[in-house]
């Protein structure tokens, strides 16, 4: 009789302790195992299976276990004083420092912030190893970034002996302490609440959102929390008097879709959680990119060219480690005034020829060259498939195979002595492209 009347020990009302993973006889405030009070509970919460996992401060948390003096100081990864911020540690984040805010206000809301310049090759290893354990639970890892994901969990209960909750949160640990660094996680029924839910409680956190409370839940939310509205188009909605979620739940699809397009249809459908996206493991990366922010802005094409030549240089090193390459060429410009300029040109053939990405970004950049100064500069390619058939004989300009092989001949060089063994006259002797940075693989 006493069995009968026991609690099942999956109860979601209970739940389970995040920390020893054991599930709860009674709704206690603590595990009554452990003594944890970090308790995940929902209603929903072994139904669903639909997770975004994304890593806490991922870049500072990387320097910081590699760094432990920095454990208590609030530190920022990022360019110098005319670069941005990349990413702020947590403490950094009290005193306000944001992503993408540029350097100087930074260390004006936080002076005492250590700043680290970044190491993508280091971060980029880390995120693999981070990949690595997300696809031992499921095969359906969807990469959003260098260190978050989508993963569809569904029909892997069998395999873990575990809901799909309890497998994120022994990732979690996992992650913790084979990593040393810590994620949040996610969990819903769609993709686009997921991705909510992961910013919820950082770091550390577990946050899940059902689908019974999903539409009170959006009513009360602001329309920024949809993707696609940015701060231009939540204006464009502020002046038609729209603000909230609620208040798009209330209008006609055809009314959204009149007054604003495509883009009305996604309000319609996100605004009510209505997200049929599937998880897709095989999403390829779309192009390969490097870029740099300049200590003082620079106008003159003698100073721009050697940086757009060293960026050519790390854009094609990352192709050709990667075996890939590119058919459309992507310059990238900031003004002094931080307004951003791209220009584009699509190639006959694909390419991975550090040669023919600078030669293609040189046309476009003397373009540009009209006295504005300027304090970013970038190139990539994208349109990317495999390298086979790239950079093929080139029979109007004989020059080019010529080109190609002597490129052949300094990577040869560069990988026997190093990457300084040999360099082009663009940038021999040149400071300001001394040390551009590792690429970025968007």
């Amino acid at each position: 009789m006493f069995a009968a009347m026991a609690a099942p020990v999956n109860n979601p009302d209970h739940g389970f302790c995040r920390d020893c993973l054991t599930f709860q006889r009674g709704e206690t405030r603590r595990c009554e195992r452990c003594g944890s009070p970090r308790l995940a509970r929902h209603p929903e919460l072994y139904r669903l299976h639909l997770a975004h996992i994304d890593c806490d401060a991922f870049y500072a948390a990387i320097e910081k276990r590699d760094n432990p003096a920095l454990k208590d100081r609030p530190v920022i990864v990022g360019g110098g004083k005319r670069g941005v911020v990349s990413t702020a540690c947590y403490i950094a984040r009290i005193h306000g420092v944001r992503s993408a805010m540029p350097m100087f206000k930074a260390l004006e809301a936080c002076p005492e912030a250590v700043v680290i310049p970044p190491d993508m090759e280091k971060y980029v290893r880390v995120g693999r190893e981070v990949r690595a354990l997300m696809q031992a639970l499921t095969p359906l890892v969807e990469p959003l970034s260098i260190d978050e994901a989508f993963l569809d969990l569904s029909g892997t209960e069998r395999l873990h002996g575990m809901p799909p909750a309890v497998v994120l949160a022994r990732f979690a640990l996992t992650v913790e302490k084979e990593l040393g660094i810590t994620v949040s996680a996610g969990l819903s029924y769609c993709k686009f609440l997921a991705k909510v839910a992961s910013d919820f409680r950082k770091p550390r956190g577990l946050s899940v959102i059902g689908e019974a409370e999903a539409l009170g839940f959006l009513a009360e939310q602001p329309v920024t929390l949809i993707w696609g509205v940015g701060k231009a188009f939540a204006a464009s909605l502020e002046c038609d008097g729209i603000r909230t979620i609620g208040q798009l739940q209330r209008m006609e699809r055809g009314d959204l879709m009149r007054r604003y397009g495509v883009m009305g249809d996604r309000l319609y459908h996100l605004s009510r959680g209505e997200d049929d996206r599937r998880v897709h493991p095989d999403s390829d990366a779309k192009s390969v990119s490097a870029e740099t922010t300049f200590d003082t802005d620079i106008s003159a094409m003698a100073e721009l060219v050697p940086v757009l030549r060293a960026l050519s240089e790390k854009v094609s090193a990352r192709l050709k480690k990667s075996g890939i390459a590119g058919r459309t060429v992507v310059l990238k410009l900031k003004t002094q005034d931080f307004k951003l300029r791209t220009r584009n040109r699509q190639l006959g053939d694909p390419t991975r020829l550090a040669d023919r990405i600078f030669q293609t970004g040189l046309d476009l950049l003397r373009r540009q060259a009209d006295g504005t100064k300027y304090r970013l500069l970038g190139i990539g390619v994208s349109d990317l498939s495999d390298d086979e058939k790239a950079d093929p004989p080139d029979l109007v300009d004989i020059q080019s195979r010529k080109r190609a092989l002597a490129e052949g001949a300094i990577d040869t060089l560069r990988g026997k002595f190093g990457k300084k063994a040999v360099e082009t006259g663009y940038t021999f002797g040149k400071g300001r492209s001394a040390n551009p940075p590792e690429p970025i693989e968007d």
